[in-house]
Parts: C-alpha cells; sequence; structure tokens
C-alpha cells in the first residue's frame, strides 16, 4: 500500500513529514505578514505624507476586518471543500500583494493590499492550523500549535528584522517587499506539489471520539449547525467563549504593537533600523516562546498560560507607555513576547480540546474570526486614543483592558485538558 493510498494515522510522529512540511509552510504565511511591520508606518508618512494615527492605521483595519471574516469562511470551507483547496486559494491571492506594495501610488492601493493580505491569512494561516490539528491528535494539540506559531511569528520576527535593515540600507521600497514576494511564490510551489488533504483524519479522530468523563460536553454533539457552532464558540459555551474574548484582545495588542508602537519609538529618535530590532523582539520572543509553552500545557494544563500570559501582556503594555529608551523598550519587547506565547498556542489547543472533530474546523474558524477582529478593534480603538490624548495613554488604556481579559479567563474558563500528565512511554511527538 503507498503513502497516498494508506489509512490515516493520528499523531505528530506519524505524519511528521506532512506535519514539517506545513510547519514550514506557515513561516511562509507569517513571513508574508513579517513584510509590513516595520516598513509600512514608515512609509505612511514618508512618502505618502499620512498625519492622524487614526488614517494610518486603515491598513491595519482593513487587514484586520478581511483576515477576521475570511477565517470563520475558511473554517467552513474546510469542512466542505477539504483543507488542501483552501490553502492553495490563499497562496494565489498571496502573489499580488507585495507587487501592489512596491509600486502603490497613494494609499488607496496600501488598502487594497491588505485586503488581499488579510484574505492571504485567513485563509492560509487558518487552514495550517486545522491541518496540523487534524494530523497531531487529541494528545499533542499543544505541541502542534506550539510548533505552528512559532513557526509563523518567528517568521514574523524575521522578517520584520530584515525589512528594517533593507529600508535602512536601501530604501522603503522596493527591496523589502521582494522579500513577500519570494515567500508567496515559494507557498504557492510547496503547496500545489507536496501538501496533502488532511481531511480524513479528522474523521478518524471523530469516529474514535469519547466523551470526557465529567460529561462536561455532552451536549456538544456531532451534527451541530453553523449557526450552534458560532454561538457555542462565540458565547455560550465558558470555555470557548472566555477563548474567543482572550484572543481578540490578545491581537488587539497585536494591532498596537504594528500599528502605532513603530511610531512611538520614532518621537524617540530611534533609528529605522532599531525601530526594526524592537518590531522584531516581541514576535520572536513569542515565536521562540511557543515551542515551550504549547508542549507545556499538554502537560499542566491551558488555563494557567491563558490566565497568566494576558496579565503579563498588560504589565508590558503599561511599561511601553511609561518608559522612553531603546533598552527599557526592549525588555518591554521581550515581555509582550513572553505573554504572548503563553496565550497563543494554548487558546488555539482549547478549543481543539472543547470541539468535536466533525465541527472543529469551523469552532477555529470561529474563534480566530473574532481573535483577528481584534486587529480591527485595535486599529480604531488605538487610532481615536491616540488622536485624543497621545501615543501614551493608548497604550496604557489597552493595558488595562488586557489586564480585564485575563481577570475574566480566571473566572469564567475551566481547565479544558482533561488529562494533564501524559504516560511515562509517551514521547515528545507521539
Amino acid at each position: 500500500m503507498t503513502a497516498k493510498t494508506r489509512p490515516p494515522v493520528l499523531g505528530v510522529r506519524a505524519n511528521l513529514a506532512q506535519f514539517s512540511l506545513l510547519v514550514a509552510v506557515n513561516a511562509l504565511v507569517g513571513g508574508m505578514l513579517g513584510q509590513e511591520r516595520t516598513v509600512l508606518p514608515l512609509l505612511a508618512g514618508d512618502e505618502f505624507g499620512l498625519t492622524g494615527y487614526t488614517f494610518v492605521l486603515t491598513y491595519v483595519l482593513a487587514f484586520g476586518v478581511t483576515k477576521a471574516a475570511t477565517n470563520y469562511f475558511a473554517g467552513a470551507w474546510s469542512d466542505r471543500f477539504g483543507r488542501k483547496p483552501v490553502l492553495l486559494a490563499g497562496w494565489l491571492i498571496a502573489v499580488p500583494v507585495p507587487l501592489m506594495l512596491i509600486w502603490a501610488p497613494n494609499w488607496g492601493w496600501v488598502i487594497a493590499a491588505n485586503v488581499l493580505l488579510g484574505i492571504n491569512q485567513g485563509l492560509t494561516w487558518s487552514t495550517t492550523v486545522i491541518m496540523k490539528i487534524d494530523l497531531a491528535g487529541p494528545a499533542r494539540r499543544g505541541l502542534a500549535m506550539g510548533l505552528n506559531e512559532a513557526a509563523g511569528y518567528g517568521a514574523v520576527a524575521a522578517t520584520a528584522a530584515a525589512t528594517g535593515f533593507l529600508a535602512a540600507e536601501y530604501g522603503l521600497r522596493p527591496a523589502p517587499f521582494l522579500l513577500g514576494l519570494f515567500y508567496a511564490v515559494v507557498g504557492l510551489w510547496l503547496c500545489g506539489l507536496a501538501v496533502r488533504e488532511t481531511r480524513d483524519h479528522a474523521r478518524l479522530e471523530a469516529a474514535q471520539h469519547t466523551a470526557r468523563a465529567d460529561g462536561r460536553h455532552d451536549h456538544l454533539h456531532a451534527e451541530l449547525t453553523n449557526g450552534e457552532v458560532f454561538t457555542y464558540t462565540s458565547v455560550r459555551e465558558p470555555a470557548l467563549s472566555a477563548a474567543s474574548q482572550a484572543g481578540m484582545v490578545n491581537n488587539l495588542n497585536d494591532g498596537l504593537a504594528w500599528g502605532l508602537f513603530p511610531i512611538l519609538f520614532a518621537t524617540a529618535a530611534l533609528s529605522i533600523d532599531r525601530i526594526g530590532i524592537l518590531a522584531a523582539v516581541y514576535p520572536a520572543v513569542w515565536g521562540v516562546g511557543q515551542l515551550v509553552t504549547g508542549p507545556l500545557s499538554d502537560r499542566l494544563g491551558r488555563k494557567p498560560f491563558i490566565t497568566i500570559g494576558m496579565l503579563v501582556q498588560a504589565a508590558a503594555l503599561a511599561l511601553v507607555a511609561a518608559v522612553d529608551t531603546f533598552a527599557l523598550w526592549t525588555v518591554a519587547a521581550v515581555l509582550l513576547g513572553a505573554g504572548t506565547a503563553m496565550v497563543y498556542p494554548t487558546l488555539l489547543a482549547a478549543i481543539g480540546d472543547v470541539a468535536h472533530p466533525s465541527w472543529r474546523a469551523r469552532a477555529v474558524g470561529t474563534y480566530r474570526l473574532w481573535r483577528d477582529g481584534g486587529f480591527a478593534v485595535g486599529a480604531v480603538l488605538a487610532g481615536i486614543l491616540a488622536d485624543l490624548w497621545g501615543l501614551r495613554a493608548a497604550v496604557a488604556a489597552i493595558a488595562a483592558i488586557t489586564a480585564a481579559s485575563g481577570i475574566l479567563v480566571a473566572i469564567r474558563m475551566y481547565e479544558t485538558h482533561p488529562r494533564t500528565t501524559p504516560e511515562p512511554a509517551e514521547g515528545l511527538l507521539s
């Protein structure tokens, strides 16, 4: 029996080749996002003469709204048509994005490019998440999500730093965005030739699915409609809804960091390459940290990491608002990355813990709708607050919102991982 026709088997080790390929693909997805982190806020002022923080953040708003909506449809389409067709569609849409940013004659082109980027990210990142959960099975979701998100945000960080140095050496256009064009072409090539469908793995897990011993999920049967999945994930189910609001606030913070941090750092007369370093430190710590926090959540549970991570993010944002030197902003960026690393893979793993395999892709899509809606909320809220009260007041206000989110998780969320200590015979990649 060939590798193409052999029956599906669950586990990271059993699917190591495909799993590793999907990790590499998600690194390319992250690189597409990272091409903008350092350069675009500076491009807004230097080449397009934009003033007013709210107007500058329109590109984050366009990206966030589009990605959030696309996440939802990516989950539904993955269940209906399969994972690979959705992934391929996302990479096709990625190709024109860097070209539009290179040739943009006005800010409208930048907004249009970010609409396409949002669709690309929603289709590709959501689908790689769903495919890795399919392959990993129930025991190693934290590990799977840690590797997925580490690859993606590690690439965001590396690309943010690389584009900062390219911009300092060669100018804001076109050199930094040529990286994005390379990522898009390679991603499309890999997914077309080497990535395989994983929907049968989800069907296998559904066939083997057993209820929790405490009976908590007995009402979450396999026949939920799209509307029921949306309602449970958004409001009714305590763990799913707590995860959705925490994810939204987490990405509100990321939208703030993406849109306003480079402008705030520039007010302290930092050079472009130093701004690039600060823009990279936060996602770098975030990316690498998930290699630790994801697997640990398989052993220690999801809730402690989510609660503490949100509170650490709040402390980091408060520090950003209070200081004005490169060294102290570096400390704050490290803290923000560490807090985000505690939250990001564990939230996705918690969704996988609760959702039945037959509607898990739709639950992931709904969660990511709310989570990436945080980009749009962050863009609008941070922009308005910065215009009214200044950059530092905007950051401080969002620090308070983040702390409140962590407290809500502590109150509302229960532990979703029913087995927090793996059997001694199991290896890391089992």
